[in-house]
């Protein structure tokens, strides 16, 4: 198995990364109007990205992730998505280094 030093996989993955962005860009520039069904499908990625990182936790978590999770849903609803999430990565931060599951 060959290994990589590490900035040759961070540069890399920051090209991948922004060629992915620039073609997206592309694409839907040269579409000229986004059809209704593709504005519906990228409408739905950020909701989809958020459950696919926030389930595992909720699934195999300690208790006190999920504790903050749920902490968290209540935030949401009252706070910008930047403030829940700032309150939410500080409490696990804390949870973790108090020894909390």
């Amino acid at each position: 198995m060959t290994t990589y030093p590490i900035w040759t996989l961070i540069f890399v993955s920051a090209a991948l990364t922004y060629a992915t962005r620039v073609g997206g860009y592309l694409i839907l520039r040269s579409l000229g109007r986004v059809p209704p069904r593709l504005d519906a499908a990228l409408n739905a990625v950020p909701p989809a990205v958020l459950i696919a990182l926030v389930v595992p936790a909720v699934v195999e978590g300690g208790i006190g992730e999920r504790l903050i999770l749920f902490l968290c849903l209540f935030l949401s609803l009252r706070l910008s998505l930047l403030a829940t999430v700032t309150i939410g990565v500080v409490l696990v931060i804390a949870a973790r280094a108090a020894g909390i599951p």
